[in-house]
């Protein structure tokens, strides 16, 4: 945690006694399915017109997407999930990316020509995938003019994306806001205010080497979750008092592949999925860890100024099982030219069950995990009426 110093808030907005609560949703490819399940029981525990209960929303790679069809329906929020349910209910790989047989075909001739002549003729792609269908079907369903007029009504105090930009080396947190917060710079990681477009989004899920990297300006950026060291710093920074956080992912990790990473040694898809795993999680638990270190450090200090930190309470609501195995049910859905790929980098089996479960955009696999995410959020009732509901029910309230 920083030392930090909240912004005030506009006049018109409804400020709790316990502070701004902001929504975190980290990334996570298909798994994103899952945070889409925790958000469709949150609407159904508040009533049916309330406004989106979170005053500041972040998100990265895949929640950065949802973070922003949140932040567009913020005073409609149970609309906006509905929407965004409908979505991901219904996914097909190919609305993320072409794997046709033609277009794997082209990539594959164009790596294999680029390796035949040294790059000298034809240069190497520029990623795997051709993740062109992502930005059509974000254009269809991410109002950006929405979410500006939601910050402007008060209905939002704050919308961040985040980025890597590979020239310098920088997570950045694109943001824009009600309030006009300073950008800041520390330890690698930089906040800049934007007009948040599409590109923001297509670079934020710019997965190294599957997808390619987005220009914006003079830099190139890739996935949000490359040097995040501190997923929660930019809420907090833009004013959040309290953190609910969807991760996708284990608090401990998976380990049904232990076996077989034992007797045969990792094969490249499960190296991959690893590295993904590691891309958009490890980060986040640690900065939880970091957030109640400091909270215990003001907490001894009697609640009294503590190094300049300010408490911040955290809610994390993360799957109790792992998705590997549940992705593994569902490979045979995948189109039959991933499938090829899939099987050749080694990932056709329990060890492969990782990477799986972040490249099957497939119906049946998204509406399971929207279904766990909502039953594991059920579970925890009790904490979201009060940690999120009671708090957006006040927040309300006439008078």
């Amino acid at each position: 945690m920083e030392a930090l110093t909240a912004p005030a808030a506009p006049a018109a907005a409804a400020v709790l006694d316990r502070g701004r609560l902001a929504l975190v949703l980290s990334g996570g490819g298909a798994r994103g399915a899952y945070q889409v399940g925790v958000l469709k029981a949150i609407a159904e525990l508040l009533p049916r017109d309330c406004a989106a209960p979170f005053r500041i929303i972040c998100g990265t790679s895949a929640g950065a997407i949802t973070a922003a069809v949140v932040a567009s329906h913020a005073s409609q929020f149970r609309a906006g999930v509905v929407n965004l349910e409908r979505v991901w209910r219904n996914f097909h790989v190919d609305q993320v990316f072409r794997a046709d047989t033609r277009s794997m075909l082209r990539s594959g001739s164009q790596w294999l020509a680029a390796l035949l002549t040294g790059g000298w003729l034809i240069p190497a792609p520029r990623s795997v995938f051709d993740n062109r269908p992502l930005r059509e079907l974000l254009e269809r369903h991410v109002n950006f003019a929405r979410i500006r007029q939601a910050i402007d009504h008060g209905s939002l105090e704050a919308l961040a994306i985040n980025a890597a930009a590979y020239r310098r080396a920088l997570s950045v947190a694109f943001y824009e806001s009600a309030h006009e917060s300073a950008p800041w710079l520390t330890a690698w990681r930089r906040g800049e205010p934007a007009d948040l477009s599409l590109d923001h989004l297509m670079a934020s899920s710019a997965v190294p080497f599957l997808f390619p990297p987005v220009r914006m300006g003079t830099e190139y950026y890739g996935d949000g979750a490359m040097r995040q060291s501190a997923p929660l710093s930019p809420a907090i920074r833009l004013g959040a008092d309290r953190l609910l956080v969807i991760g996708v992912r284990p608090p401990l990790g998976a380990s049904h592949d232990a076996l077989e990473i034992v007797n045969r040694g990792p094969s490249f898809g499960q190296v991959f999925g690893f590295m993904l795993d590691t891309l958009f999680m490890d980060g986040l638990h640690a900065d939880l860890e970091r957030c109640e270190r400091d909270n215990r450090l003001i907490a001894a200090a009697g609640g009294r100024d503590c190094e300049g930190l300010r408490p911040i309470e955290t809610l994390l609501l993360a799957p109790r099982e792992d998705f590997g195995a549940i992705a593994l049910r569902h490979a045979g859905e995948l189109p039959r030219p991933l499938r090829v790929l899939l099987r050749t980098l080694g990932a056709w089996n329990a060890a492969g069950g990782a990477l799986l479960s972040y490249l099957l955009f497939e119906g049946a696999y998204t509406r399971e995990l929207i279904a766990i995410g909502h039953a594991d959020a059920m579970a925890r009732r009790d904490e979201l009426q009060e940690f999120v509901v009671s708090a957006a029910c006040r927040a309300t309230t006439p008078g």
